[in-house]
């Protein structure tokens, strides 16, 4: 595209040291949204954070984009200012930056409750934080996924203060595109799961022997950090320090994308089954993670994994047949996809060209 944006002027406004996935859904996003609007870019430092430190996907995002960016700016003003993962400030006891704009739009990327309704940090102080320092005619908040929309709408309702806020109808999804690869049409019982390696990442001992149990073919896990000292108690488990193997090469060893984490914790979106089910595995999660996938991820219990893994091994055309279902359904997290909407809430905002 051409000439004068299609929309009004839009900044983005993040905390620059957010390593992994906010920044790079950041960045996945600026690229998505480039060829409809300019944005720019403010990156602020907070006290989660080193100070001055900028995420690579941020650096590199910037210059691919040829993004016009500042540090630290005490007023950030445009039409639309969408500010990204407000966790960001949840050890600040100030936010200094103004927001001055039409709309602000706040990104949920971590839930604001964790199974059971336990707040996983104080997001009533870091919300009142960002609404003191904005001035704006409407504020959202933007949840990334359907579990994540649940704990942002009873918040929401629960706290009169923030009546002023509403919650936009439509997740705010991350943006993920990419080569998709075929199922295989002889699977065999192998499984795996990647993840970093935080407690919050790992089901209790039990659900992780019913998962990954002696009789499969192979049960790789990579991020498995904790794990490693029960490597002679269980042999058949292959563990990989985070970090240490491609991603790619671990998928390429399983059929079976299997991924639980601890009951008191839940992923927002789940970046990593959405790689799993790219790279043509069928992938098995909790139901409440698997609703983010709408049907592209399978929800069970870890006790029920074993049958589904027998079911599909019997059964190879309904294990194609669900990777390829799948498969389709992630044309919803694309770079396309995320601009239409984009297009469609900003339309207000629109200027001519």
């Amino acid at each position: 595209m051409t000439g004068a944006p299609a929309l009004g002027r839009v900044s983005y406004l993040v905390a620059g040291g957010f390593p992994g996935g906010t920044s790079s859904a950041v960045a996945a996003e600026l690229a998505a949204v480039r060829p409809i609007v300019r944005p720019r870019l403010a990156l602020i430092d907070v006290d989660m954070f080193p100070q001055g430190r900028v995420a690579p996907q941020l650096e590199e995002a910037i210059a691919r984009e040829k993004l016009a960016w500042v540090a630290n700016p005490p007023v950030v003003q445009d039409d639309v200012v969408v500010l990204h993962n407000p966790s960001c400030l949840k050890r600040n006891m100030t936010f200094e930056t103004q927001i001055i704009c039409r709309h602000l739009i706040v990104v949920t990327h971590e839930n604001f409750e964790r199974p059971g309704g336990a707040a996983p940090y104080d997001v009533d102080a870091t919300m009142s934080l960002i609404d003191g320092a904005s001035t704006a005619t409407r504020k959202s908040l933007a949840p990334i996924s359907q579990f994540n929309r649940a704990g942002v709408e009873r918040w929401h309702a629960a706290t009169p203060g923030f009546a002023h806020w509403d919650v936009l109808e439509a997740d705010w999804v991350n943006i993920f595109e990419p080569e998709m690869l075929p199922p295989t049409n002889t699977p065999r019982d192998r499984r795996g799961r990647i993840s970093r390696s935080g407690p919050e990442k790992f089901p209790p001992l039990d659900a992780l022997d019913l998962v990954f149990p002696p009789e499969a073919e192979a049960n790789v896990i990579l991020g498995a950090d904790s794990l490693l000292p029960l490597a002679q108690s269980r042999p058949h488990w292959a563990l990989h320090p985070f970090g240490t193997r491609a991603v790619e090469d671990v998928l390429s060893e399983i059929d079976f994308f299997v991924y639980f984490t601890s009951s008191a914790w839940r992923e927002s979106f789940g970046r990593v089954l959405a790689e799993g089910i790219a790279a043509g595995k069928v992938v098995i999660s909790d139901p409440d993670t698997a609703e983010n996938f709408d049907g592209a991820v399978i929800g069970a219990r870890p006790e029920e994994v074993s049958a589904i893994i027998s079911r599909y091994i019997a059964d190879p055309a309904a294990y194609g047949r669900q990777v390829e279902t799948a498969q389709a359904g992630l044309q919803a997290f694309s770079p396309a996809a995320f601009r239409q909407r984009f297009e469609g809430l900003l339309a207000p905002q629109r200027v001519a060209a």
